[in-house]
């Protein structure tokens, strides 16, 4: 996964998707988020749970602990050592959810140049990557080093022409008891390594190469291109 998605419904158009009862707590607002072009370290709508009820925060993509300043913080964590491996330790049980319309990635097109395209459920629904990350709660302030990582598993079917890494999606009711903190970590990572959405969900189609600069924005660059 490259690191460059899209937000642009509202977020109670996500929550609807989850229908968890109890009332959203939401920091982001109400309006659509209209991010096109979302590229790491910027903030993203992030839904997390604590206790019962539902949060909606804006939270920076990309985390890193205290101990490991000299390098840049990642943005994605492999789901096959996240559970395990002491870099994600402190934050591997505080999981939540990114909500995205679809993510892009680039494919060598010959004589230096690289073609964009969007990655989306083939049905157009919510899309929800399963994430970890540190971040505010009732009982906790937000700070400075506040963030989250995208985890990501091998590509698979079609999809590998495209890039070798994705996203681990799943579907509303496994977002739902992943978001659950009474999931235990142990089902939790069998849901990363075996649960995620297959390949044949997706749908994939080029873009305009003026998605390459994350300072572009607008619902142009979701567009198919020939």
């Amino acid at each position: 996964m490259c690191g460059r998605l899209s937000q642009y419904r509202g977020i109670h158009d996500f929550v609807a998707v989850l229908s968890i009862p109890d009332a959203l707590l939401n920091h982001v607002g109400d309006a659509p988020l209209n991010r096109y072009n979302a590229a790491p370290t910027t903030s993203l709508a992030v839904l997390h749970q604590h206790e019962q009820r539902l949060y909606a925060d804006n939270l920076r993509w990309g985390w890193r602990p205290h101990w490991a300043k000299d390098r840049a913080a990642p943005i994605n964590a492999r789901v096959e050592k996240v559970a395990h491996g002491a870099f994600f330790r402190a934050i591997w049980r505080h999981r939540l959810i990114v909500p995205v319309d679809n993510w892009f990635e680039w494919v060598d097109a010959g004589e230096k140049t690289r073609q964009p395209w969007l990655i989306r459920r083939a049905d157009r629904a919510a899309i929800f990557c399963a994430a970890i990350g540190q971040f505010p709660t009732a009982d906790a302030a937000a700070r400075d080093d506040d963030g989250f990582v995208i985890i990501t598993a091998d590509s698979m079917g079609g999809m590998l022409d495209i890039h070798d890494r994705r996203p681990v999606v799943f579907d509303a009711q496994r977002a739902h008891e992943w978001l659950d903190p009474a999931t235990p970590v142990e089902r939790a990572e069998q849901m990363l390594l075996f649960e995620g959405e297959d390949s044949e969900v997706f749908t994939w189609h080029k873009v305009d190469k003026a998605v390459g600069n994350s300072r572009n924005q607008g619902a142009r660059l979701i567009d198919e291109v020939a």
